[in-house]
């Protein structure tokens, strides 16, 4: 275990991996990863690990790259989803989203924040841990995980489900702008659905129309968003409707279903349970005879692998106190000689089953800005991908001392 970590020296060795770091998250860009797409940039991240020196790197069966290194008693993961969303409508677009652009200060491209900047920052962290020798009594995962645009912490669920690991703690790269978060609001994903009876549009007093059915609804909808908790540090719980369906014979027709999307975002203190008790408890959806059920998530991972699970995504606040949160001041203070700013994402991230569903301490620090993801344009910045580097070097052998 290194006693005393040179940190001037890993800021010096970080900075002069940015070259490097540069490359490779240009070179992940420029391959499209959506969602069950991440075959060939899960390939790229498995040979830059091995480049670097990695003791061991593996694809498991649901597509997810585990890079280790070190053979201590502490388990230490890094986590970055490889995925991304898609690019949209190109015309929004200043740039070609895959072949991004470069500058002095900025990478421009999809995925430079949401986040594969993370992932470019978490290698070459490895690497200054190697070059340096700052080993302790610690094995360091570094994680490339797949499918989390798609479903949130799924990748996750699957390496402690099924894979049986089950690190001390887990530092997510999201982006943070290089600021330290410890927590989220969770979410789910709910359908409510309202049965009617077709008959033609010139007669509609034959029918039972959904679509009317659905309206006072949804008025109700709008109504309870605005009574949902709240909490001090998360912040309030929310819904918005997403999306709606309907059924009917033609144009010319009374509607025989309506269904909606509901887009449900939990505080701390509130559940899946009683996210869906309350849109029960709805006088319009007790007159409708409404069905109101969670969404499930079932599609192939890019290897043909399956793993279901409900689309429930639990909240998860990490205390302050908590020596991982510790560790991450201790570090920042220590490389950049000032006070970091301690707080929470606005949206999610895979810590939704790493501590949300698991409990295992999660606690968030990544390049990049939360405004530049699933947006046109989007970019990072050099010097952050930098100093992610070397926050990742470093804090393994300061928590492993603790």
């Amino acid at each position: 275990m290194p006693m005393n970590i040179d940190f001037k020296r890993v800021m010096k060795k970080a900075e002069a991996f940015k070259p490097d770091i540069s490359r490779f998250l240009r070179d992940m860009v420029a391959i499209p990863s959506e969602s069950c797409e991440e075959r060939e940039i899960i390939l790229l991240i498995k040979r830059e690990m091995e480049s670097v020196g990695f003791d061991r790197v593996e694809i498991d069966p649901m597509g997810n790259v585990l890079g280790y290194l070190g053979n201590g008693s502490t388990l230490i993961a890094m986590d970055a989803h490889i995925d991304t969303v898609g690019v949209g409508n190109l015309d929004n677009w200043d740039f070609d989203p895959y072949q991004g652009f470069e500058d002095d200060e900025v990478i421009g491209g999809r995925g430079t924040s949401d986040q594969e900047g993370g992932m470019a920052a978490m290698v070459y962290g490895a690497k200054i841990i190697k070059d340096l020798d700052l080993f302790g009594d610690y094995t360091l995962l570094v994680t490339g995980t797949v499918q989390e645009e798609d479903c949130d912490g799924l990748c996750w669920q699957y390496i402690i489900e099924k894979s049986g690991i089950k690190p001390d703690f887990v530092v997510s790269t999201e982006p943070t702008s290089c600021r330290i978060y410890r927590g989220q609001r969770g979410r789910m994903e709910i359908r409510v659905q309202v049965k009617g009876v077709s008959a033609h549009g010139s007669a509609p007093e034959r029918g039972d129309n959904a679509i009317f059915k659905m309206a006072p609804i949804l008025n109700e909808l709008q109504d309870l968003h605005t009574r949902l908790k709240d909490d001090t540090f998360l912040g309030k719980g929310s819904l918005t409707v997403s999306e709606i369906f309907f059924t009917a014979p033609s144009r010319c027709a009374v509607a025989d279903s309506c269904a909606i999307s509901i887009d449900r975002r939990l505080t701390w203190g509130e559940s899946w349970e009683s996210a869906l008790e309350e849109i029960r408890d709805l006088p319009a959806v007790k007159r409708a005879g409404a069905e109101v059920s969670m969404y499930n998530y079932d599609r192939p991972a890019y290897t043909g692998l399956v793993y279901p699970t409900e689309c429930y995504f639990p909240a998860w606040v990490l205390p302050e106190d908590h020596a991982a949160c510790q560790t991450l001041v201790e570090a920042y203070t220590s490389l950049f000689e000032e006070k970091p700013i301690v707080d929470k994402w606005t949206f999610s991230t895979n810590g939704v089953s790493i501590m949300g569903r698991y409990g295992i301490p999660c606690i968030g620090f990544g390049p990049g800005h939360e405004d530049q993801a699933h947006a046109p344009n989007e970019k990072t910045w050099k010097r952050e991908l930098v100093q992610a580097a070397a926050m990742y070097a470093v804090i393994p052998g300061i928590y492993s001392a603790k």
